[in-house]
Formats: structure tokens, C-alpha cells, sequence
């Protein structure tokens, strides 16, 4: 975020006389409390300054980098999902490449009847398998795709900083966002986590609309 010149002023006094109240902090800048009181709001909120009762403000000695890592941290998948896409494991490999393009994705989730999570199908995936001559109608998916326990998965409360590392390790575009079914028989896609979903964080991280 970016300080207003009076937010700078009340850091460098923070700092250099801290712990101190918002009495003394308006009278060295020549304003009330009242006037004060929201700029110290944002301060504290943003972690630059802490408050304690009957004790007063002090610098928390974070840097603005220091404390856009630790916001960053906080931020789970749940907050950044969006809507899985999936298809059945007998589907073929025309139909699947069909949906890929018609909903407009770079993975597809594949389920069985009872909407386990059994493969993955990427566009690496399609493209391989029609490269060759084969009736792209007649193959079914579950012959081309990634299978369990190949599948790199998350869950919705994982920080979304370890599904980012996830996504350069394995290089891949996105993850099954999973929870267990059945009491450990399988788990069902709930959502799914890609780098679209990564870079949108980014923005909101750079327009400062991340809380």
C-alpha cells in the first residue's frame, strides 16, 4: 500500500518514541486525536504499528515487502477457487477436447460414476493423442489421462503460496481442489486452483483490495 506523507510522519515518530499514545503522537504534529484516529487505523491494520491498551503504538519494524509476504501467507485456496470442470471417464477423447475448448480451461478433471476423482486430462494430454491416426471418437479418456495416485491435489484451507510452488515444481497449469468421500473410498473435485487463479491475487495484491 502506498503512505500518505502524514502515515510516514507517524511511523518515523512511532518509531524513534514508541511505545507512545495517540495523544502525544497528535501533539507533536499539531493535529487532534480525532484527526489522528484514522490514519492510525490503517497503520494498525496494515501491520505497520501494534496497539496495546494503556500502553500505546509501536513500530512493528515490518518493511512494506516484509508485510505484503506475511498477507500473502494468510491467503488460503478457498479464497481464490474457481469452478472445476470435469467430465466422465467414458467420454472420449473428441469430446473431452470439446469441452476444453467450449468452457474455455487448461485441465480437465476426470470422475467415475460416482464422481471420484480417478485422472487428469491436460491439453498436453489431447494434443498427444491426436497427433496420431486414431478415431479420436472411439478412444475414452481414461486411456490418455494421469491417474491417481499421480494426481497432484489440494485441499481448500491450504495456503495458496504452497499451491503456487506446487504449480512450478510439477509445472503444470492448475490443481483438483479435493475433499475426502466415503470415509477415505475416494475424493470428490469441489473446485480448482490455476495460475489464472494465482495471477488474479497478483493484481489484487498490486491494487491493494487483498484484506
Amino acid at each position: 500500500m502506498e503512505l500518505t506523507s502524514r502515515q510516514e510522519q507517524i511511523i518515523e515518530i512511532v518509531k524513534h518514541n514508541g511505545p507512545i499514545t495517540g495523544e502525544q503522537i497528535a501533539e507533536q504534529l499539531s493535529l487532534t486525536r480525532a484527526t489522528l484516529r484514522p490514519d492510525l487505523a490503517i497503520l494498525t491494520m496494515a501491520g505497520y504499528l501494534d496497539a496495546r491498551p494503556r500502553v500505546g503504538y509501536f513500530y512493528t519494524g515490518k518493511s512494506g515487502s516484509q508485510l505484503l509476504a506475511d498477507k500473502v501467507k494468510h491467503i488460503t485456496v478457498n479464497d481464490y477457487q474457481s469452478r472445476p470442470v470435469v467430465v466422465q471417464q467414458s467420454v472420449s477423447v473428441y469430446d473431452a477436447i470439446c469441452t476444453m475448448f467450449l468452457e474455455d480451461v487448461g485441465t480437465l478433471f476426470v470422475v467415475d460414476a460416482n464422481n471420484t476423482l480417478v485422472g487428469v486430462l491436460s491439453r498436453k494430454d489431447l494434443l498427444r493423442a491426436s497427433l496420431g491416426k486414431q478415431a479420436l471418437e472411439s478412444i475414452p479418456v481414461s486411456i490418455i489421462m494421469t491417474r491417481m495416485p499421480n494426481i497432484t491435489v489440494c485441499k481448500k484451507e491450504d495456503l495458496i503460496i504452497e499451491v503456487a510452488n506446487k504449480l512450478i515444481d510439477k509445472q503444470i497449469d492448475g490443481l483438483p481442489i479435493i475433499e475426502e468421500v466415503d470415509r477415505g473410498s475416494g475424493f470428490e473435485v469441489i473446485g480448482r486452483i490455476t495460475k489464472t487463479n494465482i495471477t488474479a491475487l497478483l493484481v489484487d495484491l498490486a491494487n491493494d483490495e487483498v484484506i
